[in-house]
């Protein structure tokens, strides 16, 4: 665990992503992706794709120009199953909010056919999740993906399903404006009764769900699932005036979360009681 801001408060609310977060969807998303990237030209994508001298570095500059020639995805980038189908919008499109709004709703077309099974991340992440609950801390999930896709999945996940342990689910056709617009953990806390501040933490693997949390307001968790070095994490959140924003913590899994909410839930307690005493 990599605490870079440690949050002021212990969680009152815990917002976490789906994708990649929570559960393993890979092979469905990289198969929706494949569809959507060969129709760039015809939804008239193509001559929207980041220019060079606004991407972030030079791998993103490598990939979109790999896209625009090839007319898909780098088969190392499905074979390595590190980033996400959102990322991936936003490396290809940038600010282009309206862009990546088309090649989402084609996505959202196309995952319908392959989504199916679905699995934790972690084989540990319903009993993690659950201790979460036991401490009091309301749990929201969210994702960028359909509601249709998004429900089958948290009630099938683990063969039960998962519905049980969120007190919200907000997808991606739920609002108006997809991540990394604060919309979706806008909609959750207002569905949580809380507000959008620091004791509030948003937990997502990529760095469009650390946009989505910064521009919250919220303390954004990184979660690191995919194992990436510390050189890796600095060049993509380089906290430049272009891409100021950083995570404030960077867990690698849900064990981690949990002794971090535990550690600072633990710390108010005895505050509170060392208050009491001297009083």
């Amino acid at each position: 665990m990599s605490i870079l801001h440690l949050p002021h408060a212990h969680p009152s609310a815990i917002v976490l992503d789906w994708h990649a977060t929570l559960v393993d969807t890979m092979d469905a998303m990289y198969h929706a992706v494949d569809d959507v990237i060969p129709k760039l030209s015809e939804l008239g994508l193509i001559d929207r794709l980041v220019k060079p001298e606004h991407s972030k570095t030079i791998e993103d500059t490598k990939l979109v120009r790999y896209i625009r020639e090839h007319g898909h995805l780098h088969p190392k980038i499905k074979a390595e199953r590190k980033i996400s189908r959102t990322d991936i919008f936003e490396v290809l499109f940038g600010t282009d909010r309206e862009a990546k709004e088309i090649a989402h709703r084609e996505f959202d077309k196309s995952y319908g056919k392959h989504f199916g099974a679905v699995k934790p991340m972690k084989p540990n992440a319903r009993k993690n999740l659950q201790a979460l609950r036991d401490m009091d801390i309301k749990l929201g999930v969210v994702s960028n993906r359909a509601r249709t896709s998004m429900a089958h999945e948290i009630y099938t996940v683990d063969g039960s399903g998962w519905q049980d342990l969120f007190d919200t689910i907000v997808c991606g056709d739920d609002v108006e404006h997809r991540k990394p617009h604060p919309d979706l953990i806008l909609k959750a806390l207002k569905n949580l009764d809380e507000p959008a501040a620091p004791s509030c933490w948003y937990v997502g693997d990529s760095t469009t769900d650390v946009i989505a949390a910064k521009e919250t307001r919220v303390t954004a968790v990184f979660y690191n699932g995919s194992g990436w070095d510390q050189v890796w994490i600095d060049k993509i959140f380089p906290g430049t005036v272009r891409h100021p924003h950083e995570p404030d913590v960077v867990v690698n899994n849900l064990a981690e979360l949990l002794a971090l909410a535990q550690r600072l839930v633990g710390a108010a307690a005895k505050n509170a009681w060392s208050d009491v005493k001297s009083r």
